[in-house]
């Protein structure tokens, strides 16, 4: 890849960047983070795996997660030596980039749906997640954002709880008692 070369003017322009890391002589921005963390992670599942049952056999239970995370760390060590002995890219930014303010703020409305899960339930986190998440990513009116999100919800809802009978986290909605008022319903109207 020619490294004047990065298409238009927010270098997104459907091009391909199939060399690894953007660049075969530099690195992108926040690669060298990234490479770290994965170094970290690695020697976090490698002292996990040990603690199943040490090195007590090649078929204890720990052998084949150990051997897994070994090879992942030592290949982490080598992404990271690699992406340390490489210059910064100098035309490109983590924002602009790697990281687009859209994909921080998707980032930090499924970190809120995590978190406001089990206080609010289902039904409301999800439906404030999908109204939130179409308007920024659709940028559509009002009316068909609400159509589309709670449209899916109501769907996720009848596939997910209704028919998988999966327990979703009911909050502040009393899902359990809506329920039985329809199958009373339901059941009455059979008889």
């Amino acid at each position: 890849m020619d490294a004047d070369f990065r298409g238009d003017a927010d270098h997104h322009d459907g091009t391909s960047d199939a060399t690894p890391g953007g660049y075969a002589d530099k690195r992108r921005p926040g690669e060298a983070v990234f490479a770290l963390l994965m170094t970290i992670g690695s020697a976090v599942l490698l002292w996990n795996a040990y603690g199943i049952s040490g090195f007590e056999a090649l078929s204890s239970p720990g052998s084949v997660p150990m051997a897994t995370s070994a090879v992942m760390l030592i290949s982490a060590l080598v992404i990271l030596a690699k992406t340390l002995r490489m210059k910064t890219a100098e035309n490109e930014s983590l924002l602009k980039d790697i990281i687009p303010v859209v994909v921080m703020i998707m980032i930090v409305l499924l970190i809120a749906f995590g978190i406001l899960l089990t206080p609010l339930g289902f039904i409301p986190t999800a439906a404030l997640f999908l109204i939130i998440s179409i308007k920024l990513l659709a940028r559509r009116g009002w009316p068909m954002t609400l159509a589309v999100a709670l449209g899916s919800l109501v769907v996720i809802w009848l596939v997910f709880r209704i028919i998988f009978t999966v327990l979703l986290p009911s909050g502040i909605v009393p899902e359990g008692e809506m329920i039985q008022y329809f199958r009373n319903i339901f059941a009455s109207g059979a008889a």
